[in-house]
């Protein structure tokens, strides 16, 4: 089996156990009675690095089936202790390319029948992650992440996914 016929398998086996979760987690709206699935804001936060398309193929298999929305979202991180005006130049460059890395992830998934929202903000990457999920109400993050080292466990646990996954107040789906 190579590698994108594994993943494919990978992320059918996660529909496969997710889907009587989701079928059985549905709301309805005060208003109109109509049913409507618990995961219609999705979150993958980027690096654009390859690791990152597992999360943003799951997302959107999980978008196409139950109508959801991505958001994709990258953050370019600030240099501690400075200004954002004191390296303004470079963040605007780091910002330009971040754009269009970000054009080319979502035009690989076009043909996919979802709607995928690009977005791009400053500052730490964990506040940034979090804010975003509250003013976007986002329903589920979905986010690459790695083995625990049983040698170094403290070290594993200081990653970016781990610490939105014990600061969220939503459901975290953590994909290694």
């Amino acid at each position: 089996m190579d590698g994108s016929a594994s993943l494919l398998y990978v992320i059918d086996h996660s529909l496969q156990w997710l889907q009587p979760l989701l079928s059985e987690v549905f709301c309805r709206s005060h208003c109109c009675q109509e049913v409507q699935p618990m995961f219609r804001q999705i979150l993958v936060p980027t690096d654009f690095s390859k690791k990152h398309i597992n999360p943003l193929e799951i997302a959107t298999n999980l978008a196409k089936k139950y109508k959801s929305t991505i958001h994709l979202l990258h953050v370019v991180e600030i240099i501690p202790n400075t200004t954002f005006t004191e390296y303004e130049d470079f963040y605007n460059r780091l910002e330009e390319k971040a754009q269009k890395q970000m054009s080319t992830l979502v035009s690989n998934f076009q043909g996919k029948s979802v709607q995928i929202l690009p977005h791009i903000s400053y500052g730490n990457r964990v506040q940034e992650i979090l804010k975003f999920i509250k003013e976007h109400e986002i329903d589920l993050i979905i986010m690459n992440s790695h083995k625990v080292e049983l040698e170094n466990p403290i070290h594993s646990w200081g990653t970016i996914s781990y610490k939105v996954a014990l600061l969220s107040e939503r459901p975290v789906m953590l994909v290694k």
